[in-house]
């Protein structure tokens, strides 16, 4: 179930203050009209913290020109997961990690073991959605819609959407906020206003994340392990990963060492990998690495032909990275390739 009703304060999750980035679209989205909204861009940027900041102007008791208030009821009740006019469609895994909570159902089927929680988001809370859409407002000031990542819906649940997107039943407005809209159904986007966020300045986002606690001196990587985006960086500081390991990763896997990432998720030594092949890439052309210093590169770089195949290997293994596979040997296998790939033809 998408709903966010009857959830106790005790596990209500307060706000951070808001990214200047974030305020300042926040205001210019707030001015313009619309029923529903896009918010796409590479994952980082904060979708779902500006998708939220607007379901908390468009129900809060008294908006200002910059949003919500965060002190009145409405704003209030949001933060205790128990708004009953406002709806938020995740998968299950988003949801938990997010701290929403799971329709009654849906949490005793994963209590009881019988089943995973859902990476997609499943007819069953689209069609509590569509029922929720139904109804009338509680509070008089509207009702809205949050579906976050909105590529998680396939064909069936997006279909099973479009209707109410389409004619929206009384005052309900509608946010997706997705990292990946090419995926989205084309009927999808055409009923949306869209909006791209915007990337913030690197002196924008270090200060941020200094003020999330993120010491001065692992900001810096922990950016650039990121592509430049600020909350993947500030993800990847909660990890408890150690930046000097980041900056050692690619002459570790230029030697095999597996003890280096052996701590690490199987989909996170891949998405290092390739941002490794990248960079790789990127030196072999003259051109300045992204994620990694030019320092951190091993000395000797691969052939085009080896990387290229290194790459093509590595998006074969990104369809299948989340199987339930022995993490231990994926872990092994991926290094191993890693290593053969940054051997081959490499030349001074």
């Amino acid at each position: 179930m998408g709903m966010s009703v009857g959830m106790s304060g005790d596990v209500a999750q307060v706000a951070r203050p808001t990214a200047p980035w974030i305020a300042t679209q926040t205001v210019t989205l707030l001015k313009q009209r619309g029923h529903a909204w896009l918010l796409q861009g590479p994952s980082g940027l904060g979708q779902y913290e500006l998708a939220l900041a607007l379901v908390r102007a468009w129900l809060c008791d008294a908006p200002t020109e910059a949003g919500a208030c965060n002190t009145c009821t409405s704003c209030h009740a949001i933060d205790v997961r128990s708004h009953t006019d406002f709806c938020i469609l995740m998968p299950e895994t988003v949801m938990i990690e997010l701290g929403w909570p799971l329709g009654e159902k849906a949490q005793a089927d994963i209590d009881d073991k019988k089943r995973k929680p859902s990476k997609e988001i499943r007819i069953d809370a689209m069609r509590d959605a569509v029922e929720f859409a139904q109804r009338t407002a509680g509070r008089g000031k509207g009702k809205a819609m949050l579906v976050y990542p909105a590529e998680r819906m396939n064909h069936i649940t997006a279909n099973a959407l479009l209707k109410t997107l389409e004619e929206p039943p009384g005052d309900l407005k509608f946010v997706l906020a997705s990292e990946a809209a090419h995926q989205l159904l084309p009927t999808i986007r055409s009923r949306c206003l869209t909006h791209t966020l915007t990337w913030p300045q690197e002196s924008e986002s270090l200060a941020w994340m200094a003020e999330q606690g993120v010491k001065k001196a692992d900001a810096e990587p922990l950016l650039r392990a990121a592509g430049g985006r600020p909350a993947d960086a500030l993800s990847f500081a909660n990890s408890g990963r150690n930046p000097a390991d980041w900056q050692a990763f690619p002459k570790a896997m230029a030697k095999g060492d597996v003890s280096a990432v052996s701590n690490w998720l199987p989909a996170d030594l891949l998405d290092a990998q390739q941002k490794l092949c990248h960079d790789l890439m990127a030196s072999k052309s003259g051109a300045t690495p992204r994620f990694f210093k030019p320092a951190d590169l091993p000395t000797a770089i691969p052939s085009y032909t080896a990387l290229a195949a290194w790459h093509k290997t590595l998006s074969a293994t990104a369809r299948t990275v989340e199987h339930p596979f022995n993490a231990g040997l994926m872990l092994e296998a991926l290094v191993s390739g890693a290593q053969r790939a940054m051997l081959t033809n490499a030349k001074r």
